[in-house]
């Protein structure tokens, strides 16, 4: 058996981005290993078992230039649910910005929103 554990992506600050998914969001804080120069900083979306995040420290211009367009302006990380109008409420309620109004598409229903960083997302109840 194989499966994605984690994705890295990359912030300009760990706290900044604990603060933002695990404070604002409320996901799962898995992970925050002190590692001298850098940390090991793994989270969870409420209820996950498994398939993370790495959230990344850029180091240096090249990672810096990324952040916010680590896809290429595209939708990028997929945030799946059970309810779509609950968790699309309540982030609303956090302050999450959305690009759009949900839509249904014959996948399921997605409306695409954006963290503080930049990076697109969908948060998606599949069909």
């Amino acid at each position: 058996m194989q499966y994605i554990h984690a994705v890295s992506l990359v912030v300009p600050e760990y706290d900044a981005a604990i603060a933002f998914y695990c404070g604002q969001l409320g996901w799962q804080l898995a992970e925050d290993v002190d590692q001298g120069r850098k940390r090991w900083v793994r989270i969870l979306p409420p209820g996950a078992q498994q398939g993370s995040l790495i959230l990344a420290r850029a180091e240096g211009a090249a990672q810096e230039a990324v952040i916010g367009n680590q896809f290429g302006g595209r939708v990028g990380l997929f945030l799946a649910t059970d309810d779509f109008a609950r968790d699309h409420a309540a982030m609303l309620a956090k302050g999450v910005i959305f690009e759009e109004e949900p839509r249904h598409e014959p996948y399921g229903t997605v409306a695409v929103w954006r963290d503080p960083f930049g990076n697109r997302w969908d948060l998606i109840q599949f069909a």
